[in-house]
C-alpha cells in the first residue's frame, strides 16, 4: 500500500530527530507500505540573527525555565535519543541558529530525490545535535549536500541567491494555516496527524490502523 507522509519539522529541534528516529523504525517494521517521505518546513525560531544565540539564554528568554528543568529536559532528550540510535553530545550545541537556508536547500534536495532530501536532512540534525556545528552555515550545507550526492555547485549558487525562499514561506504559512504550531507535525495522506517524538510503537501502530482503512 502506498502512503504518502509529510514530515513538519527544523533541523534545530530535537523532538524533531527523535520523531524522524521512532519514524524510520516504525516504517521499517511494516515492510507491506511504499511510503513517500516529504520533509516540510518549520521554523521554531524565524526572527533569529545569522550569528545565532547563546542558548542557555536563549531557553531562558523563550520559555522561562530553570537551569535545573533544563538540565532534565536535556537529559530526556539524550536518553530517547540514544535508545534510537542518535547521539546527542552534551554541550554539542551552545548556540541556536537561523535555519531558513538550511530549508531552502532541504526544498532543493526534495526536488531532486527524496531519498537525498532524507539523507540530507538526517546529515543536517547530526551536524547541529552530534557535531555542534551551524545548520545555517553556507560551507556546512554545500558540504552536506554534496556528501549526499547532490550537487555542490548548485548548492552553493543556491544559497548564494534567494530562490526557494518564496517557496519555503509559502510552505510554512500553509502549515501554521492547518493549525501546526509545534513540531515535529506527521501528516499522513494529508489527513491523519500524529504530534510530537511520539515512541516507534505509537507511529507503528497508528501507520498500521491508518493502512487498514484504506486497504
Amino acid at each position: 500500500m502506498k502512503m504518502k507522509i509529510d514530515f513538519v519539522s527544523d533541523v534545530s529541534c530535537p523532538w524533531c530527530i527523535i520523531g524522524l528516529k521512532s519514524l524510520e523504525q516504525a516504517i521499517a517494521k511494516i515492510p507491506e507500505l511504499q511510503v513517500e517521505l516529504h520533509f516540510q518546513p518549520f521554523e521554531l525560531n524565524p526572527q533569529m540573527e545569522a550569528e545565532g544565540e547563546e542558548i542557555e539564554a536563549h531557553l531562558t528568554r523563550k520559555y522561562g525555565s530553570s537551569p535545573e528543568q533544563r538540565t532534565q529536559i536535556r537529559e530526556t532528550i539524550r536518553q530517547r535519543g540514544e535508545a534510537l540510535g542518535f547521539s546527542f553530545t552534551v554541550g554539542a550545541r551552545d548556540r541556536i541558529y537561523n535555519t531558513f537556508d538550511a530549508h531552502r536547500l532541504l526544498h532543493w534536495a526534495g526536488e531532486q530525490d527524496a531519498a537525498k532530501q532524507h539523507a540530507l536532512k538526517v546529515s543536517l540534525f547530526d551536524a547541529y545535535f552530534t557535531e555542534g556545528k551551524n545548520p545555517g552555515d553556507h560551507g556546512l550545507l554545500v558540504e552536506r549536500a554534496g556528501a549526499v550526492g547532490l550537487d555542490a555547485d548548485e548548492a552553493r549558487a543556491i544559497l548564494a541567491s534567494d530562490r526557494f525562499a518564496k517557496e519555503v514561506r509559502e510552505a510554512e504559512a500553509f502549515y501554521h494555516a492547518q493549525g501546526i504550531n509545534s513540531v515535529p507535525a506527521v501528516i499522513i495522506n494529508d489527513r491523519h496527524l500524529i504530534s510530537g517524538g511520539q515512541p516507534p510503537e505509537i507511529f507503528e501502530q497508528a501507520l498500521r490502523q491508518i493502512a487498514s482503512t484504506h486497504a
